[in-house]
């Protein structure tokens, strides 16, 4: 399977990307971000993904294993307090328990995912014949991609600060994994940031200040590491 994979590498890549968006904008579309039967879909494409990995015996090489040296990281501080945003408004409790577990359980899926997919396999496909542009494209794509949301049900304005500010963090996170070799730090940043978003109090600070912070730190964040750390 693996010499299967490896020869037909772009068309798989394209059809887990493509699986992904489609299947996941189905179900927050017919169930809801906070429903047990999307937190099941998302739960078996992320042991589908661990499943494949481990047959292609890739599991370090996308990037499941531990950062060498993260000092050279600023010890990650910076994405405590990008993952912190969605509670500077305060926090809220509105929801019920069920929804807040399921809304938990989706969000680390869709974290481990995203970060597996756009970084992982999309980037490690493209890296082989030129970096540069592994990252441009899994740095866009990533980006673009939540202009699904709009077709979720959300409005335009909020989906293209989102579309920016995503675009951000994928450069952000691409720099990481293509410096320490490692998406730990990007997956964990990644799904806590997406699990917290259910506590968010929405107003002008959270609709408008912090999606240009978001664009803003990661984008500097990701160039400090680029000019500062050499490749692992």
């Amino acid at each position: 399977m693996k010499k299967f994979f490896e020869k037909y590498e772009t068309f798989f890549c394209i059809f887990l990307i493509v699986l992904y968006l489609v299947t996941n904008s189905l179900c927050l579309q017919g169930f809801g971000s906070n429903d047990y039967r999307t937190a099941i879909v998302n739960t078996l494409l992320s042991l589908g993904l661990i499943a494949l990995m481990i047959i292609l015996k890739r599991t370090s090489y996308y990037g499941l294993t531990r950062v060498k040296d993260p000092k050279k990281y600023l010890f990650f501080v910076p994405l405590i307090l990008i993952v912190s945003v969605n509670i500077w408004n305060g926090i809220n409790i509105n929801h019920r328990y069920s929804e807040i577990i399921f809304h938990t359980i989706i969000m680390l899926n869709v974290g481990f995912i995203e970060e597996v997919i756009f970084r992982g396999f999309l980037f490690k496909m493209m890296a082989k014949d030129n970096v540069k542009l592994a990252i441009a494209v899994s740095t866009i794509t990533f980006g673009i991609g939540h202009i699904l949301n709009l077709f979720n049900g959300a409005e335009v304005l909020p989906t293209l600060l989102q579309i920016g500010y995503a675009t951000a963090l994928g450069y952000l996170f691409v720099i990481i994994f293509y410096k320490s070799k490692s998406l730990v730090p990007c997956i964990i940043a990644h799904s806590v940031n997406n699990s917290l978003s259910i506590f968010n109090v929405e107003n002008k600070l959270s609709l408008y200040v912090i999606p240009i912070f978001l664009m803003i730190v990661p984008t500097l964040y990701a160039i400090y590491i680029n000019k500062t750390v050499k490749e692992a």
